[in-house]
């Protein structure tokens, strides 16, 4: 009898250490403080990207004279047989390893570390001290043509991907990767990120409001996201109480005929 409460009470404390609770399950949770108002206030200030090596920018310049444009435009633009993909590809501007883009016409351009902005504000110097007349009134945009990620760990899908959009969230970039697996650790999400004075590696606790706030919350061209598994993992018992009991139990009938056949 004594064995049986030792047995019963061993299965109590290893469940318990071994379980994944809901809390470390769920996502942008609020404190007491925040359940007052529910509306979370976002800071949209983010910090404005800066162009890395082997960045792919999307250059347009418009003008009222489109022949003098010409040059400076992709002949795929307007065909609407070419696929996102191919147009990124074949039209993009690679920045090489010098931190420069070669554009027609103006010939190779430093862009390393500066952002799409004073970059459009650069190009659009060049075109009307050389190219341009004031009156010509051009138009430059630059963009990133989409924003490529790297997902690798405790996702459902981990590798690369690239989502066209201007800016999206990790919320956002977890969902494209699956989401999280059970035993992934949510409240030490690991961000990866390239700056023109090297790599930093961040956390983020998404398991935390608090989280939409952070300067990690929204995702950088090239960003790598880490989830590193839960202590839960290694213990090899099961997620949930069922699992975890089902496995002791298992062993415990494993080792009950092993001794009754000695």
């Amino acid at each position: 009898m004594t064995v049986l409460r030792v047995f019963v009470l061993l299965i109590g404390l290893i469940s318990m250490q071994s379980c994944i609770s809901t809390k470390k399950l769920t996502y942008l949770q609020e404190n007491e403080a925040q359940k007052v108002d529910s509306l979370a206030q976002i800071h949209m200030t983010q910090e404005p990207y800066r162009v890395q090596i082997n960045d792919m920018l999307s250059v347009r310049v418009k003008a009222l004279d489109q022949n003098l444009v010409a040059a400076f435009n992709p002949v795929s633009e307007n065909n609407l047989d070419v696929t996102t993909e191919e147009k990124v590809y074949f039209d993009g501007f690679t920045v090489n390893r010098k931190g420069e883009i070669k554009i027609p016409v103006l010939g190779n351009l430093k862009v390393l570390g500066l952002t799409l902005e004073e970059i459009e504000h650069k190009i659009e110097e060049e075109l009307l001290e050389n190219y341009f007349k004031e009156t010509s009134n051009i138009f430059v945009t630059v963009k990133l043509p989409g924003i490529p990620f790297t997902t690798i760990g405790e996702f459902n899908q981990t590798g690369s991907q690239v989502i066209y959009k201007e800016r999206i969230t990790i919320m956002e970039a977890i969902a494209n990767s699956g989401d999280l697996q059970i035993t992934g650790d949510r409240s030490n999400i690991v961000v990866v990120r390239q700056y023109p004075s090297g790599v930093k590696r961040h956390s983020i606790d998404l398991t935390d409001l608090d989280a939409i706030n952070s300067p990690y919350y929204y995702v950088k061209p090239n960003d790598l996201i880490i989830a590193n598994p839960l202590p839960q993992k290694s213990y090899g018992l099961g997620t949930d109480a069922f699992g975890t009991i089902t496995s002791i139990l298992s062993l415990g009938v494993t080792l009950t005929i092993i001794a009754l056949r000695l």
